[in-house]
């Protein structure tokens, strides 16, 4: 892990994301990108006209200012050397660019909004650049605040073994002096009876494999079953005191129902804890 990306538009929920990469970046340790995504506005009229190129070039050099400014003051104040860009496209377009033109290994973003995930990843934007991204990506919440993590969930339902998506998970622990626990879900209205059986059976056997490969003698895989994921997973954060709440974002049954944004109960956890999503379809998997 070497390059951190952290879109910023200059608001307080996205200075969340910048102060967690910078604080990351000690202990990684890793480079941060810091960028900003200005889209152009304007209509042929105006622009013949010169009025909203001026207005355009106005904001972009505005932009620029601020992010030197960001830049400075961590550098001054953390010690830490960050890079600055600034893309005149989409903030999704944005990230994706950045992440390819930059070699980006691990994406930041804040998140905020009142209800439903949709609405506090950055608007819907965040879970958007998770669907597409195809490297990790950390959602951090407008009202967390920095503390080195010390225990990491994966929640799962595929039992994943492939190393590069769980060698990723492992190293940030590893890194971090964190303890990485797994949770596999089972609906009781949903899941047939075959399915409860058939977790029940192989979660000793998940658990012992990850143990083994990665030297983990504290690592415990937990059965949660019931009507109400969202529920049982926040019940057992809050009881376990999780910092980090992780996915693997390729079941596509599995993530919409995390992402789903008419969802009864709210899913209050991702606003106390960051979400870190990773993709199914990271560099070297098959």
């Amino acid at each position: 892990m070497k390059k951190i990306l952290v879109p910023s538009d200059f608001s307080a929920c996205a200075g969340k994301a910048l102060e967690f990469a910078v604080q990351c970046s000690k202990i990684l340790p890793a480079e941060v990108i810091l960028i900003h995504a200005f889209e152009i506005n304007g209509d042929i009229y105006t622009d013949y006209m010169g009025v909203n190129r001026e207005f355009n070039q106005s904001l972009l050099e505005d932009a620029h200012r601020k992010l030197e400014s960001l830049r400075e003051n961590i550098e001054v104040r953390e010690g830490v050397v960050i890079t600055t860009k600034l893309y005149q496209f989409s903030l999704e377009e944005s990230i994706l660019q950045a992440t390819r033109d930059q070699g980006i290994d691990f994406i930041v973003m804040g998140t905020s909004g009142a209800s439903g995930l949709k609405e506090k990843l950055f608007g819907s934007r965040t879970a958007s650049v998770i669907g597409k991204s195809p490297v990790p990506v950390l959602a951090i919440p407008h009202e967390y605040n920095w503390k080195k993590p010390e225990k990491i969930l994966l929640a799962t339902n595929h039992f994943e073994e492939e190393p590069v998506l769980l060698n990723f998970l492992f190293e940030i622990g590893d890194l971090m002096l964190a303890q990485v626990q797994a949770v596999v879900f089972t609906d009781e209205d949903d899941d047939k009876a075959v399915t409860f059986l058939e977790h029940k059976r192989k979660i000793p056997q998940y658990e012992q494999v990850l143990k083994e490969r990665y030297k983990e003698e504290r690592l415990s895989v937990v059965h949660l079953y019931g009507t109400e994921f969202e529920e049982k997973l926040q019940e057992y954060i809050r009881q376990n005191e999780i910092d980090i709440l992780a996915m693997i974002t390729y079941h596509k049954k599995f993530s919409e129902r995390l992402f789903h944004p008419s969802l009864t109960k709210k899913m209050s956890y991702h606003t106390t804890i960051p979400l870190l999503a990773i993709p199914a379809k990271m560099k070297g998997t098959t």
